[in-house]
């Protein structure tokens, strides 16, 4: 394989990946960047062991307006390659690779003030509650249910998808599971309301059955602008629907726990769903030893005892 093609490529897809993350929060124009004058630059020279890094193409970025849209820079970005951008037929897919590689920035995180949080938050539930994409969820569900919680948490709870309480509720983990989450964040000293909390999905699947893959896919928007806009530093998933859904893994929940993944900035964690520790209360300790190591890493030791 020509690794030159392939860094180019991978240089490409992460450029793209980012502009469509930008796009699936709302960032849909920035302002227009004059070019600096060649007898103004200012040239760095790299080190001899550096290699340079091929740059995105800026055709478009300063020509006929003061604004540029995201989706015009990606499709500029594909139309000046040597071929038009697919993932399926990119090198980077005939090469097998571990997902931990290639699932960081796949959004953009955005660092914003309290207020724009709230306010990007809201407009995002708005649009939820109005989203009939998942024509059987939307024609069964009682209401959506979108997330709650802190919108500067440092932790983001993900689960799967909404049961008979929360769709009745509008609010994730409130039933049986949801109960025993609580006892879960009590024992790591924390309050619910520190943390945010969402799904997968923001429908309940009737019968609570699984998320189907296209439901999870018409769902990702909202569930990566929720992530942008919080822009947590850990994500904790919880069970094998929302860590495969989140991390792009086929891999069962037991060979993804006790590691960290990245998704954007934030660090992920995954471990067992309340639901399962209902139907098998020995994984309880699992659970625990999953927890320790998450606070561990934030410089918190949950067995040492409290004044």
């Amino acid at each position: 394989m020509d690794e030159q093609n392939l860094s180019t490529d991978h240089v490409r897809l992460a450029v793209i990946q980012q502009l469509e993350g930008l796009r699936r929060a709302g960032v849909t124009h920035w302002k227009r960047i004059d070019p600096i004058e060649p007898s103004k630059s200012v040239v760095t020279p790299q080190a001899p062991t550096q290699k340079s890094v091929p740059q995105a193409p800026t055709g478009n970025l300063t020509e006929k307006s003061s604004s540029t849209t995201v989706s015009a820079v990606a499709a500029n970005i594909d139309s000046q390659s040597r071929r038009p951008f697919e993932l399926e037929s990119s090198p980077l897919a005939k090469k097998k690779i571990a997902p931990l590689p290639i699932i960081p920035n796949q959004f953009q995180p955005l660092d914003l003030p309290l207020a724009d949080r709230i306010a990007g938050l809201a407009a995002l539930a708005e649009r939820v509650k109005s989203c009939t994409r998942c024509q059987e969820l939307a024609s069964t569900r009682t209401q959506t249910v979108f997330g709650v919680g802190n919108p500067e948490a440092k932790i983001v709870f993900v689960g799967e998808a909404p049961g008979a309480d929360e769709d009745a509720q509008g609010e994730p983990f409130v039933g049986r599971a949801g109960q025993l989450l609580n006892d879960i964040i009590k024992a790591c000293r924390i309050r619910r309301e520190d943390l945010y909390i969402c799904n997968v999905l923001r429908c309940r699947p009737p019968g609570n059955r699984l998320p189907a893959p296209d439901e999870a896919a018409n769902c990702r928007e909202f569930l990566d602008g929720q992530l942008a806009h919080v822009n947590p530093e850990y994500i904790v998933c919880w069970g094998a629907c929302a860590a495969q859904n989140l991390l792009g893994s086929t891999e069962t929940i037991g060979k993804l726990r006790r590691q960290f993944f990245t998704y954007g900035r934030a660090k992920v964690l995954c471990t067992y769903h309340p639901a399962y520790l209902m139907r098998n209360p020995a994984a309880k300790k699992d659970v625990w030893e999953d927890m320790k190591m998450l606070f561990l890493d934030m410089g918190i030791d949950l067995t040492a005892k409290t004044k």
